[in-house]
């Protein structure tokens, strides 16, 4: 006889209710696969005036959360409502109850997750979040087990697909921002609020998830510096096409001694790198390992089933040992270990600037020696003919690598002269 796993639900939307789906509809398959008889007992939501097209008979539909908690025979809760609160004091209480918790919030694990993982390590139970990064790409457990015998060297990547669509329809089609957005958003791959997607916190949201089980120890979410792709324009792409390049929004970590390089920016991706090809809502990750060598993940990074796919592989985890689970186990990211940053002053890259300055004799020589002196040197400059709003003409500059501290104040002292428009954009090149 198969053993029983008992399941309830916290927050029935999308992903909950993909989750919901496949264990109604495949439980056979899962107990043939795993040995383990799943049983959702409880499913929690606000709403249950919705059509979600499931048959939830057997099933315990309430709006009340206390009914979950309090349950005994509730081995695991999935979390899938969202956000940060009321979430955390929802998981703290179920895992303050015995419970092992499996949850897809990447804010929740990113900002709150050291809280999370003391009280899991208290109460004896497990948190897992294989859900939170990358939808249905494999790479947390990846991280905690397939790459486990490795250093990590470095991770980077395309981590938010609402970001990628807009900059694949930016290049592709040449459409503006804010058109390609609304085109996300008709589509469904784009919130009605957009600002963690398009300002890089959900991308940093999940690279302080990755970072932290790399290095065995939490980051600090607050620490990492992250642009969006607000400020792009078509001007950018086609300059970015022109020189070889495709922009994407990266997240990247990089271990140095014993401090780490973390930051989320739009990035200049060689057209030649598999980065550069990688479309639409996917996802790729890639992973350098001290003995693995390079690898690469990806897929889908969002959306429903792939969500819930990755949840019920947690679940089917905790279930498979279930005796030994219930004493809990060591968990992948040590709470009290502290994580080194490096500055961004510490850092150096190549850059892409565009401004946009009257067209008078003798600018680009005025430009140029603020560059030469702080020791940055250009490696390309165009300047179109064509004029801009005001007079204003468009000049694209690469540079060679570059101190970031030393680009910061010459982008400084260069916004003061009167020739020149404040809106300087600065982008950094892949290396």
């Amino acid at each position: 006889m198969e053993k029983e796993v008992k399941i309830g639900i916290l927050g029935l939307g999308v992903v909950g209710t993909g989750v919901a789906k496949i264990l109604l509809e495949q439980g056979n398959l899962l107990t043939e696969r795993t040995g383990v008889q799943f049983r959702l007992q409880i499913a929690v939501d606000l709403d249950w005036e919705r059509e979600r097209g499931l048959n939830f008979k057997g099933v315990i539909t309430t709006t009340d959360f206390n009914e979950l908690v309090t349950d005994p025979e509730i081995d695991i809760i999935v979390e899938t409502i969202g956000g940060v609160e009321p979430a955390f004091s929802l998981v703290m209480r179920a895992l303050a109850a015995g419970k092992h918790v499996v949850t897809a919030n990447k804010a929740l694990i990113a900002i709150k997750g050291k809280e999370l993982l003391e009280q899991a390590q208290e109460y004896g139970v497990e948190l897992l979040f294989e859900a939170s990064v990358g939808g249905g790409i494999p790479i947390i457990k990846s991280l905690k087990e397939g790459l486990v015998g490795n250093k990590i060297l470095s991770i980077y990547g395309i981590v938010n697909g609402t970001s990628n669509y807009i900059l694949t329809r930016m290049h592709q089609e040449e459409l503006g921002f804010a058109e390609a957005l609304r085109e996300a958003q008709a589509k469904g791959f784009a919130e009605a609020d957009p600002t963690l997607d398009v300002g890089g916190g959900d991308a940093a949201h999940k690279l302080t998830i990755l970072a932290s089980l790399a290095s065995g120890g939490f980051v600090d979410f607050n620490a990492i510096p992250a642009e969006g792709i607000a400020e792009l324009t078509t001007l950018d792409i086609n300059f970015a096409k022109s020189f070889g390049y495709v922009i994407k929004l990266l997240a990247i970590c990089r271990f140095n001694g014993k401090k780490i390089d973390l930051r989320v920016h739009p990035t200049l991706v060689p057209r030649e790198h598999l980065l550069a090809a990688v479309n639409n809502e996917l996802n790729a990750i890639f992973v350098t390992g001290n003995y693995v060598g390079d690898t690469m993940f990806y897929g889908p990074g969002a959306g429903q089933l792939p969500t819930a796919s990755a949840i019920i592989s947690d679940i089917a985890d905790l279930s498979r040992d279930f005796p030994r689970r219930k004493k809990g186990l060591q968990q992948p990211i040590n709470p009290e270990k502290n994580v080194a940053l490096f500055s961004l002053d510490e850092i150096s890259n190549r850059y892409y600037l565009r401004l946009f300055t009257l067209d008078q004799p003798g600018i680009l020589s005025k430009i140029s020696g603020v560059f030469g002196k702080y020791g940055i040197s250009i490696s390309s400059m165009v300047q179109l003919e064509t004029h801009g709003e005001k007079n204003y003409v468009p000049i694209v500059l690469l540079t060679h690598e570059a101190p970031e501290k030393a680009m910061f104040k010459a982008l400084s002292e260069i916004k003061e002269f009167d020739f020149v428009r404040p809106d300087i954009l600065r982008l950094r090149l892949f290396k």
